[in-house]
């Protein structure tokens, strides 16, 4: 940790989730410093802590209630440090990207203009970004809603089964239908005009993402977070890879099981990446190994650390160091870390990782990981333990007995 008698900044996080608590987490194991949240609602993972202050304030993640309680929440911190304002989730993001130039006169702000903002959030624009800069990805068909007004006219230049998602996820989350997912697998043409349909009646207005299906399980997958410095350079990548996901039909791809990672060719290509367009700030990457080609395909970027980003301090490399020393600190960039890890990071119970795993080496290794006792959780902190955090804690834990027992072979690849 490093010595308190230097910290003279104050962490300002946005939300009250899992990622929430990773960030505050590591700003006190880093600096023993308690955080401070603003949120729309107060959710399981930070409530109940004494290293995160969370204020809830209704419709916070929407404008202009966001930018409203901003402006009053500067009028009343503490002038004499720097307050660092990180966004914890897409929507919080997009409204810092938004409104960067004023509150970058009250707060830091690590992140970019809302111009490279937008042009990488959707995801249609992404793929045209991964096309110029020859970044691998799927094949692809983007569908708007016109042309699902006539879903049997739609071409794929791919066969089923198909991935089929939003590409505003921000929009999506207002979405509500019968059967609704964060992603889809399409086995049948039927389903998937039945599934488009539902969509655009529920009110969505946006495009939608249909993908090749890419063969394999959840060890397949692979998550890259990065931090880029102000000056774009490249402080930190750490590569992870994901062994289990939450089957929950509105929680699909969200990671519950990470191996530490290392791939040169990855980190050497989304690094010329990130440099060539002037990033800055975090970035989360979801991409998954296609066995017909042996490349690495992306799906998306988030423009902010993952929900299980948590599994990149726990290896060593404190996600809230990087940003304080470039932001805060103003340390020169010297060097780009790239992680080498050898922690499991786990956000279900053992007794899953050990039932739903797929049988092979990466278990084999997980396992020995698990009897050296090299494994963790973002949730459990002994440093911030009580006694009804612990009960909730272990309650959210033992929820995913009856979500695995439920839905896990449903949504299996």
């Amino acid at each position: 940790m490093t010595e308190t008698k230097e910290i003279a900044f104050q962490p300002l996080l946005l939300g009250s989730d899992i990622n929430v608590y990773g960030m505050a987490r590591s700003f006190y194991e880093e600096y023993g410093i308690v955080s401070e949240a603003l949120a729309s609602d107060q959710l399981a993972p930070t409530k109940y802590s004494k290293i995160v202050n969370v204020h809830v304030h209704p419709g916070f993640d929407t404008d202009p209630v966001f930018i409203e309680v901003m402006r009053e929440y500067a009028k009343t911190k503490d002038a004499t440090k720097p307050y660092l304002v990180i966004a914890c989730g897409d929507g919080y993001a997009e409204l810092v990207a938004k409104h960067r130039e004023e509150l970058t006169k009250d707060y830091v702000c690590p992140g970019n203009d809302y111009h490279l903002f937008e042009k990488l959030l959707s995801k249609v624009s992404f793929y045209n970004v991964c096309e110029e800069y020859q970044l691998p990805y799927p094949k692809t068909v983007i569908i708007t809603k016109e042309m699902a007004e006539n879903p049997a006219a739609i071409e794929l230049t791919f066969d089923f089964p198909v991935a089929l998602k939003p590409a505003n996820s921000v929009e999506y989350l207002s979405a509500q239908f019968e059967g609704r997912k964060k992603a889809f697998t399409i086995k049948t043409r039927e389903e998937f005009e039945l599934i488009l349909g539902r969509v655009y009646e529920a009110g969505y207005t946006s495009e939608m993402i249909c993908q090749d299906f890419i063969p394999g399980d959840d060890s397949h997958m692979r998550v890259l977070n990065v931090y880029v410095d102000h000056q774009s350079n490249v402080r930190m990548m750490c590569l992870g890879h994901p062994l289990l996901e939450d089957p929950t039909p509105a929680a699909i791809g969200n990671y519950v099981a990470i191996l530490p990672d290392y791939n040169e060719k990855i980190y050497q290509t989304i690094q010329n990446f990130l440099e060539t367009i002037h990033y800055r700030g975090f970035a989360n990457f979801d991409m998954k190994y296609d066995p017909r080609d042996g490349e690495y395909k992306l799906f998306e970027i988030n423009l902010r650390q993952g929900r299980s980003s948590f599994y990149v301090t726990l290896n060593g490399y404190n996600l809230a160091r990087y940003v304080t020393e470039d932001l805060i600190f103003n340390r020169p960039f010297e060097q780009t870390i790239y992680g080498k890890g050898d922690t499991l990071w786990m956000g279900v119970p053992k007794k899953i990782f050990t039932t739903y795993v797929k049988d092979g080496s990466d278990k084999d290794r997980g396992m020995a990981m698990i009897h050296k006792g090299n494994y963790g959780t973002t949730v459990f902190y002994n440093k911030d333990r009580n006694f009804r955090r612990h009960l909730l804690m272990r309650y959210m834990f033992y929820n995913y007995h009856g979500r695995f027992k439920k839905y896990f072979k449903e949504n299996k690849g």
